[in-house]
């Protein structure tokens, strides 16, 4: 069975920082990526990274804040958020792609977690 569990969510003021993970099982991934979804809004994306070879990719609104990372021995995967907003508030979710894409920004993921709250206060 498949599984993405995220874990690390919670209210951080304003300039702060968190750090998410994402645990996988049953399967290993190409390409694991983070997106996130705020009340209203669709979701969009946020990071990704390649299993093999850690390349990143990341949306222009979080360059420079956010930075993903990848444990190969425990099939997990981390975002490392600072300098927080308001506007970072959102339910995170991980997402991972079995196949390769030439662009995870705009791809389609196969699987997905359940997702973890993020909320900065202002």
């Amino acid at each position: 069975q498949v599984q993405l569990v995220e874990s690390g969510g919670g209210l951080v003021q304003a300039g702060g920082s968190l750090k998410l993970s994402c645990a996988a099982s049953g399967r290993t991934f190409y390409t694991m990526g983070w997106h996130r979804q705020a009340p209203g809004k669709e979701r969009e994306f946020v990071a990704a990274i390649l299993w093999s070879g850690g390349t990143t990719y990341y949306a222009d609104s979080v360059k420079g804040r956010f930075t993903i990372s990848r444990d190969n021995a425990k099939n997990t995967v981390y975002l490392q958020m600072n300098s927080l907003k308001p506007e970072d508030t959102a339910v995170y979710y991980c997402a991972g792609r079995l196949t390769w894409t030439v662009a995870p920004q705009k791809a389609e993921y196969d699987y997905w977690g359940q997702g973890t709250q993020v909320t900065v206060s202002s």
